[in-house]
């Protein structure tokens, strides 16, 4: 095994390891996925609501819970990611700064967290697809999770990103949540349908909503949109990269020169700069 191979695979075992002892994570995947889309499902009316998809503008007409738990779907997997990369990254920042301090090559470090980040965003999707094709079925599953991945993806570099710059723990949940709140807000495909706005075209999760969408609902293939999805993905990586350089620079900084004190003075000397004084 290379060296590089052997740095790599390490500091992504590390990656790997604190996500799988963020028991509160663990816990948020295997029980707020499930309910969250349940629960969207058995309380929304069934009633089919007619709506654009604006990818391909097609009339669908998808009933109200399904569109619904979509949605949810969605929420949960953006919530989850971006709470579990922030929480990894914001506890591992002395960490972090350590291993730079000993010369442990930040690239690798940066290549372990996406490896981690892209691992637990794949379980993630997979697992709320799972739940989805239980509760109903989706016209096309592989493309659901496909956008699934893409949202996680997203908003687990923007946790990345949160958890470089914010000092303190609330800070990032919030960041992280009201980001979600208005994303997904405003693009409901429901309450959005017909509107022109160019905005929601520029939102975080636009690409993964539209495919998500289709993908429940139409047997068209978006797989422009799922690539637009990625583009927000590989944009949202290099801020967060950036922020994790700029919190590890300063450990790789030469060390400053130590400050020499100058040659003792005999109390003559200073003596004789106390009178000279006195008489000037």
């Amino acid at each position: 095994m290379s060296r590089h191979l052997r740095l790599f695979t390490t500091a992504t075992r590390y990656a790997v390891t604190e996500h799988v002892r963020n028991r509160f994570a663990m816990v948020l995947v295997a029980v707020f996925i499930p309910l969250w889309t349940m629960l969207a499902y058995l309380v929304m009316p069934d009633t089919p609501a007619r709506m654009r998809l604006r990818a391909t503008g097609e009339i669908l007409a998808p009933r109200g819970n399904e569109i619904t738990e979509i949605s949810g779907a969605l929420n949960a997997v953006t919530l989850i990611t971006g709470f579990m990369m922030f929480a990894a990254t914001f506890s591992g920042h002395d960490f972090d700064r350590r291993l730079a301090m000993a010369g442990y090559p930040r690239a690798h470090l940066v290549l372990a967290k996406v490896a981690a980040l892209a691992m637990a965003s794949a379980a993630v999707s997979a697992y709320a697809t799972a739940v989805t094709c239980l509760i109903w079925t989706p016209r096309q599953p592989v493309l659901l999770a496909v956008a699934l991945f893409g949202a996680a993806l997203t908003y687990g570099v923007l946790g990345v990103g949160f958890g470089a710059v914010l000092h303190r723990e609330v800070e990032g949940m919030f960041a992280i949540l009201m980001t979600s709140i208005i994303d997904l807000g405003l693009q409901n495909p429901i309450t959005s349908s017909g509107s022109e706005s160019p905005v929601t075209r520029f939102l975080p999760s636009y690409g993964a909503m539209q495919a998500s969408t289709a993908a429940g609902f139409s047997t068209t293939g978006l797989p422009g949109h799922v690539a637009i999805q990625l583009g927000w993905s590989a944009g949202a990586g290099l801020i967060a990269l950036l922020a994790f350089h700029h919190r590890t620079r300063d450990a790789l900084l030469p060390a400053t020169r130590p400050h020499l004190p100058g040659p003792r003075r005999s109390g003559a000397d200073q003596a004789a700069d106390a009178g000279t004084t006195a008489v000037s």
